[in-house]
């Protein structure tokens, strides 16, 4: 496996930044956010460091050249969201600048683009269903035919009112993981697993790895501590704000030794990324680089060094 990170907590920063940190920290690889230039929705959102809309050949080759300077890869291009908005023009914006990631990914030679399906949020998952295959069968076979594979990640994305009852993002269970790939059966459609949104919704985060072996595309580590106390106080109909807190990998209550086993047993060799959400290492960019070292320094006891 790669230890690699998730470059949406390094924002003020050039992608020559984020990449020359994850060297001097340790990293072997990155995913790349790729949102369209421009103000962020919400936060972690909105980030460029590769700008798929400007893909001039010095721009392609100055990537290449950064990532064989430092040694780090580019695990995937991530862009998240909501391509089955009940906002028509939102939806169909996503869905334009999606296919321009998945089909900039070669151009840098990446063949993984990491994104949510999304999901009109006022409507249960049986009436968001024929949309969801309008709208993904296409898109999937534009990732097929250019040789890319997409890794749909498993956040329910539900923190605000907004979102409420059923949150930005189909991909939540494995119930619906089974449905999305019978429907959508092509070897180019997987998961961006993250084993902390099975912990906040009370699932077991290690059995869906064995199950869906085949569709593990790329991993995001991060760890979730759950409030008790608000848990009990607010039950789990409550906005998963009263009770979850998303934490550094070894902060919370995810069994890093555990998933980092049964992943070994499933014969998954790729990308493990840390994904920082964890608002104690958000005051300034030092602190976020300082949860990025300590992410690698924690994550090291279970992913080894490269041998060189």
């Amino acid at each position: 496996m790669k230890l690699g990170f998730v470059t949406a907590i390094l924002p003020d920063l050039s992608f020559e930044e984020v990449l020359r940190h994850a060297a001097s920290l340790g990293y072997q690889c990155v995913e790349v956010m790729c949102w369209p230039p421009g103000k962020a929705e919400r936060r972690y959102a909105g980030v460029t460091h590769l700008d798929v809309t400007d893909l001039s050949s010095d721009s392609v080759e100055n990537v290449q050249r950064l990532c064989d300077e430092t040694g780090v890869s580019i695990s995937g291009l991530g862009y998240y969201p909501n391509p089955l908005s009940p906002d028509l023009q939102e939806a169909a914006a996503a869905v334009a600048h999606l296919r321009e990631v998945i089909q900039a990914a070669p151009r840098f030679g990446v063949s993984q683009v990491n994104s949510f399906v999304g999901r009109d949020w006022t409507k249960t998952i049986d009436a968001n269903w024929p949309r969801f295959l309008e709208t993904w069968k296409p898109l999937v076979e534009l990732a097929e035919s250019v040789g890319v594979r997409i890794g749909i990640e498993n956040c329910p994305m539900l923190f605000s009112d907004d979102e409420w009852p059923g949150g930005k993002n189909l991909a939540v269970s494995p119930a619906i993981w089974r449905r999305m790939f019978e429907d959508i059966p092509s070897s180019s459609f997987g998961l961006n697993y993250d084993p902390s949104h099975m912990v906040f919704q009370h699932m077991d985060y290690l059995q869906p790895m064995q199950e869906f072996s085949d569709r593990l595309f790329h991993i995001h580590a991060k760890d979730v501590r759950i409030d008790r106390q608000g848990l009990n106080d607010y039950g789990v109909l409550a906005l998963p704000s009263r009770y979850h807190h998303p934490k550094l990998p070894g902060l919370g209550e995810v069994d890093w030794g555990k998933f980092c086993s049964v992943l070994g047993d499933t014969g998954y060799d790729g990308p493990v990324c840390v994904e920082v959400e964890d608002r104690v290492y958000e005051a300034t960019t030092m602190t976020r680089v300082q949860s990025l070292q300590q992410s690698h320094d924690y994550l090291r006891n279970f992913i080894a060094r490269p041998v060189k």
